[in-house]
């Protein structure tokens, strides 16, 4: 743990994030993106990896495992309960030194030109959610990995 890290802040407990844990084992850590309260696209989802170390290849291959194991469950989630008709994912690293990866949906109807991983915000009819909305979508991905707990990845 990075006691200047704003993830690690958040795995202990010293800061609150929107919506409520999707996720979480003893190598990663699932939520929603969080903007200070204000709306954010929704579906716009966040797995931490709960060690703090910067890049992908840094991860011991238990954690690589679990992982990438959750990507695709997460992802699978969204396409099934938010309708979702394509899933992004990415890792920066360029303003958190601290391993997380984001996977953020596009919805159909998209224009083309906002196509992309954060295009997508920029889009007008772009859907964006309040405290509220974000709650009850991370409880709809959080059932849906439940019930598909036995899925074959």
């Amino acid at each position: 743990m990075d006691k200047n890290c704003f993830i690690c802040d958040k795995h202990a407990g010293t800061i609150q994030t929107a919506g409520k844990t999707i996720y979480e084992d003893k190598y990663v850590y699932v939520g929603h993106i969080d903007h200070g309260g204000e709306p954010c696209y929704l579906g716009h989802i966040m797995i931490d990896l709960k060690r703090h170390v910067p890049t992908l290849g840094d991860m011991n291959m238990d954690e690589a495992k679990a992982f990438g194991v959750i990507i695709a469950r997460v992802s699978k989630a969204l396409l099934r309960t938010e309708n979702a008709e394509h899933i992004y994912s990415l890792v920066s690293g360029n303003s958190v030194p601290h391993l997380h990866m984001h996977l953020v949906p596009r919805y159909p109807n998209t224009p083309k030109e906002y196509w992309g991983p954060m295009s997508v915000h920029d889009w007008p009819d772009a859907p964006m959610g309040d405290h509220q909305l974000v709650s009850e979508l991370c409880e709809r991905i959080k059932n849906d990995l439940l019930e598909n707990d036995d899925e074959a990845i």
